[in-house]
């Protein structure tokens, strides 16, 4: 039996979930989330919580028995407390602004980049240095922080380009000049 599967996912108050078919659908005070599950496991809802079966022990259930239990609680976590993810811009000139659902992001290239965020996502943007992007939906927010990220990732030499907050740059060595 998985671990984490076999763990039952707890429901706070003003979380509501609903299972029509193969689509599971969580409403919760920041909002709503649906996804489709895999036919080879079930949900066993109770009054505070949910618990994820699955059908039987084939590989393909017991692959999916911990993804769904995972996916589903991530969906939970969204609808309470959100996702957010930090990113820092670090070099002369980089700069960032957001001006609604859109990034305008002058990384040192010949024109600046304007991105579109997906419905259901926000950027902060503090000191025109730091990000901040948040959204409900786990997936999507990654996604979008990576996006960004890949616009001017950071290179080895000074360090400048968009990192994530947590992210470590493992710095090389310049040239020396001398033979």
């Amino acid at each position: 039996m998985s671990r984490i599967g076999k763990l039952p996912i707890e429901l706070p108050t003003g979380v509501k979930l609903t299972v029509s078919g193969s689509e599971v659908a969580v409403q919760g005070p920041k909002g709503t989330l649906s996804r489709a599950i895999l036919d080879c496991v079930t949900l066993e809802q109770t009054d505070k919580a949910v618990l994820v079966n699955r059908a039987d022990d084939s590989v393909k259930s017991r692959s999916a028995h911990g993804l769904t239990r995972t996916l589903i609680n991530n969906m939970v976590t969204g609808v309470t407390k959100g996702f957010e993810i930090a990113l820092e811009i670090n070099g002369v000139g980089y700069r960032a602004e957001a001006k609604g659902d859109v990034l305008n992001l002058s990384l040192g290239y010949s024109h600046p980049i304007n991105f579109q965020l997906p419905e259901g996502i926000t950027v902060e943007v503090d000191k025109m240095t730091k990000l901040l992007v948040k959204g409900i939906d786990k997936e999507l927010v990654g996604e979008t922080a990576a996006k960004i990220r890949g616009f001017r990732g950071p290179e080895p030499y000074k360090g400048k380009g968009i990192k994530y907050a947590s992210e470590t740059i493992l710095r090389k060595a310049g040239k020396t000049g001398k033979k």
